[in-house]
């Protein structure tokens, strides 16, 4: 079977075709590995899976808004040093099984001395999302404050892993912890 030179071009152009078509049905998948001020939704797979009407989808979109709004205040004051409130605030959320959510209901815990709570909302938070690079990093800090540097050194490697360089916000912040001139 001899090919003319109309047969490849045909089959570049189907093939090309094809992949568009297949990159317009993908949808790539957000992460949010980092730990993020916006956090997806809890429930953000579950949602995939079903088809929902165009109200239905509206009111989740709100739903999801004002999560963040409240999401953000409960931060707010966790980072400003209102911990009990900031906690409180998290918890009222109901997603504590978010690993953003667990995440600061740990800092806020660690910050309050609360060494075991802390620790249990960072498994939590990990738990939720092996690949927390803000929760690696502030559990590298519990383990520097209850003096075990080796953990926290594990932790900065792991932080490095995710992060892919030295650079990033939580590696520099666990690093300084590590060496003594910083504190968080």
């Amino acid at each position: 079977m001899r090919m003319t030179l109309r047969q490849p071009t045909k089959f570049f152009a189907i093939f090309g075709a094809a992949l568009l078509a297949a990159a317009l049905v993908v949808k790539p998948v957000a992460v949010f590995a980092m730990g993020t001020d916006t956090p997806p939704p809890a429930d953000e797979k579950k949602d995939k899976k079903k088809k929902s009407s165009a109200i239905e989808e509206q009111e989740r979109q709100l739903a999801h808004e004002k999560f963040l709004r409240n999401y953000r205040n409960a931060r707010d004051m966790i980072l400003a040093g209102d911990y009990t409130a900031g906690i409180a605030a998290m918890h009222a959320l109901g997603q504590d099984e978010h690993p953003d959510v667990a995440n600061y209901i740990g800092y806020a815990n660690r910050k309050l001395g609360n060494y075991d709570q802390s620790k249990v909302w960072y498994e939590k938070a990990l738990a939720a999302d092996p690949q927390h690079v803000r929760t690696w990093s502030y559990y590298g800090m519990w383990h520097m404050e209850q003096g075990n540097r080796l953990m926290a050194q594990d932790y900065l490697a792991k932080v490095n892993a995710l992060c892919g360089n030295t650079t990033c916000k939580e590696y520099i912040e666990l690093k300084g912890v590590i060496a003594g001139t910083a504190s968080y």
